[in-house]
């Protein structure tokens, strides 16, 4: 095999395990979301069912996404490092979400809708950032 066609099907099987990685935390985001809403209104909740999502993430790829990959770091730091990576991708996720809570009726009322377009937004972003920024060293 070539050295083209392994990193092709690398980052193609990083692409797909990191796609499980955001079906998992769009799981947490929603199932936290509709739990919390009542007593922390939407935007709260919102906040709160982000960060589980967040780390029911960064616990996936750790184990499986980026096996064979390390940050150097300790797992409290790294999980630090990721949650600020991933607050880049939120930050566009919650503006996502924001802006269709806000704008459309059938995302108010069905606020899944405002999620998994946030999610899709922002999952680019945190792939990119995860691999080249924090699991970018091969385990030796």
């Amino acid at each position: 095999m070539t050295e083209r066609k392994r990193q092709l099907g690398e980052a193609l099987a990083g692409f797909f395990w990191f796609g499980i990685a955001g079906v998992i935390g769009f799981l947490v985001d929603v199932g936290v979301l509709y739990l919390l809403k009542g007593t922390l209104g939407l935007y709260g909740a919102r906040l709160l069912s982000f960060l589980c999502a967040a780390f029911s993430t960064w616990l996936f790829n750790r184990a499986v996404t980026f096996r064979g990959r390390t940050s150097g770091h300790s797992k409290g730091r790294e999980f630090g490092i990721y949650l600020a990576l991933m607050t880049i991708g939120g930050s566009v996720n919650y503006g996502v979400f924001a802006l269709l809570v806000s704008r459309l009726e059938l995302a108010a009322h069905h606020p899944a809708i405002g999620v998994a377009a946030g999610s899709l937004a922002g999952m680019a972003v945190n792939l990119v950032t995860s691999r080249f920024m924090l699991f970018r060293h091969r385990e030796g």
